[in-house]
């Protein structure tokens, strides 16, 4: 391993792991989870308490390709993806969550995706 690569993995995990002792505070809400690749990305609203994934959004998913096809950069995909997850959080009466950015920086999708779920009615 590189020692460029052995620097980055090692940030994303120092990152993750300080994300991760933050969001433990707040366990009595629902927290959604951001999964990032270069091609796609998955936002998904998970209960914590009961281990189950409440509601979840992608680009991969087929009911939302008409919608993605119309985005021009990956940027605007995932403000698309965080706009689907906070109306489907909303049909199912969720209001109030928790963002798990895990170890990537927010910035750019990451924060695209925070921005939709804001713009759709979520509050964190």
């Amino acid at each position: 391993m590189l020692a460029s690569q052995r620097k980055l993995r090692d940030q994303r995990r120092r990152r993750r792991l300080r994300v991760k002792g933050k969001i433990d505070r707040f366990s009595g809400k629902p927290r959604i989870v951001v999964t990032r690749s270069n091609k796609h990305i998955t936002a998904q609203l998970v209960d914590d308490l009961a281990g189950h994934t409440l509601v979840s959004a992608s680009t991969i998913e087929k009911a939302l390709a008409d919608e993605l096809k119309e985005a021009k950069s990956k940027v605007e995909m995932a403000h698309k993806i965080g706009l689907a997850l906070g109306q489907r959080a909303k049909k199912k009466k969720i209001s109030q969550v928790v963002f798990d950015r895990g170890p990537y920086l927010y910035h750019g999708r990451i924060k695209a995706v925070a921005d939709g779920a804001r713009e759709s009615g979520l509050e964190f």
